[in-house]
């Protein structure tokens, strides 16, 4: 049947299909009858079995698939956040509606990147099983039978963890060009003209990076994400405490700002704890929720000791 294969109930007929991620696509199935094309790459929304055959990804995410699209989602949101507050000084009164803008745009980004993926008009994906690495890096694994030819094979085989970000990052950036200038040239009355757009200016800096980020370490990132939570979370953490001369639970409570980034940094932290846990024995894991609170209690337990606020002084003055 040329390059085709046919396979029925009595009788199977191969052909050889090389290469980890190339297959046969079911051209016409009729009955018992399923007659398939040559070896090649997958359509979208399809990948390999084990018999080499294309696979509709009809899953659904996995809690640790849906933390990383979580992890991914709060990337932009915290440095649209992290610049918001950089740029708009101590006594402007617009970072607080920049920040609920920022919120509701990556909301709203989120919510229309869930309503246009497959099924469309639902708050639902359908996905592939991510079963390695090299599931996200289908490109290196083109073979090359004659090593001459190469047969290419590439396609999303951890669909759609991959592109989906992609959309997401496209929905964030239009909402924010579309709704954030409005809200800056009304509100950020106390900032000068040149400063007034700054976070903005710095969004379109860094979602090219996430962009990059993404398409290129996307699959290292899949594996790493909860440590580098957890490991990022402890050091803004510290670092936020000692800038701030917090030394004991006064100081902490004496501002609500103080507390708020608190309670972020605990979330961050349980965060990071449920995705290395994924939760598989509840029993088990949901007592390791009790460590959350357990570096900003050594911090203050400890902070007698180094004096933050000496050291900050002392490198003011240069000594």
């Amino acid at each position: 049947m040329g390059g085709e294969i046919e396979r029925t109930r009595g009788a199977l007929v191969l052909f050889a299909c090389l290469g980890l991620y190339c297959g046969k696509t079911l051209l016409f199935k009729n009955g018992s009858t399923e007659i398939y094309g040559e070896c090649g790459v997958c359509p979208r929304g399809q990948r390999t079995n084990a018999q080499k055959y294309c696979q509709p990804c009809t899953e659904s995410p996995e809690l640790y698939d849906w933390l990383y699209l979580g992890f991914m989602a709060m990337l932009p949101l915290v440095l649209h956040w992290f610049f918001i507050e950089w740029y708009s000084g101590k006594k402007s009164s617009s970072a607080l509606f920049q920040h609920i803008t920022a919120l509701f745009e990556c909301s709203m980004a989120a919510i229309i990147t869930l309503l246009v993926s497959d099924p469309v008009g639902v708050l639902y994906i359908r996905s592939c099983r991510v079963l390695m690495l090299s599931d996200w890096y289908t490109m290196l694994y083109n073979p090359s039978p004659d090593y001459v030819t190469t047969v290419h094979c590439t396609h999303e085989a951890v669909y759609p963890l991959y592109t989906i970000v992609f959309i997401y990052y496209a929905f964030c950036l239009v909402l924010m060009m579309l709704l954030r200038p409005l809200l800056v040239k009304k509100i950020a009355c106390g900032l000068g003209k040149s400063d007034r757009f700054k976070s903005i200016y710095a969004a379109l800096y860094f979602f090219p990076i996430l962009t990059v980020l993404q398409a290129v370490g996307g699959g290292l990132l899949y594996y790493a994400f909860p440590y580098i939570i957890l490991v990022l979370s402890l050091v803004t953490l510290a670092v936020y405490m000692s800038a701030s001369e917090i030394e004991n639970c006064y100081d902490l409570l004496v501002r609500k700002k103080r507390l708020i980034v608190l309670f972020s940094h605990w979330l961050l932290h349980a965060y990071g704890i449920i995705s290395i846990s994924r939760v598989d024995k509840l029993e088990q894991d949901l007592p390791l929720l009790a460590l959350v609170p357990t570096p900003a209690l050594f911090y203050l337990f400890t902070a007698k000791f180094t004096e933050p606020s000496r050291i900050l002084s002392e490198g003011a003055n240069g000594h």
